[in-house]
């Protein structure tokens, strides 16, 4: 409503930015909004308003693309890419384990996978 439909529609155009080349990572305002990252990729794959409306579905992305962005985009951002933000010989063994394969559930269900746990250090903790 502040800023009209057409600009609203663009309004964080992560497809726009893959389609042209650039850095994409997303992330919480935390402490603002929750730390949810399966959340934040859920709503850049789906683009759904509060009423259930879909926001400039030309500016979805799939769900490995979200994800990239919220690990090694995200990573890339702060030049730790070399050391953590995706599973590879000589990086930090840091990552969480879920409970469903996130290409295997309806993209509308992303947000809504549990998480068994986490690894840290290559030591594993059930949530």
């Amino acid at each position: 409503m502040t800023m009209g439909p057409d600009k609203a529609r663009r309004i964080d155009a992560c497809a726009t930015a893959l389609r042209e080349g650039v850095p994409l990572a997303m992330h919480s305002d935390a402490p603002v909004t929750p730390l949810a990252p399966l959340f934040t990729a859920w709503c850049a794959v789906n683009r759904l308003t509060p009423a259930g409306r879909v926001l400039g579905p030309e500016e979805r992305i799939p769900v490995a693309a979200a994800l990239r962005a919220i690990t090694l985009g995200a990573a890339y951002t702060l030049k730790l890419d070399g050391e953590i933000g995706s599973i590879e010989v000589g990086k930090r063994a840091d990552f969480c384990v879920l409970g469903e394969d996130p290409d295997g559930v309806r993209p509308e269900a992303l947000k809504d996978i549990p998480v068994w746990g986490t690894v840290v250090g290559g030591v594993p903790f059930p949530a």
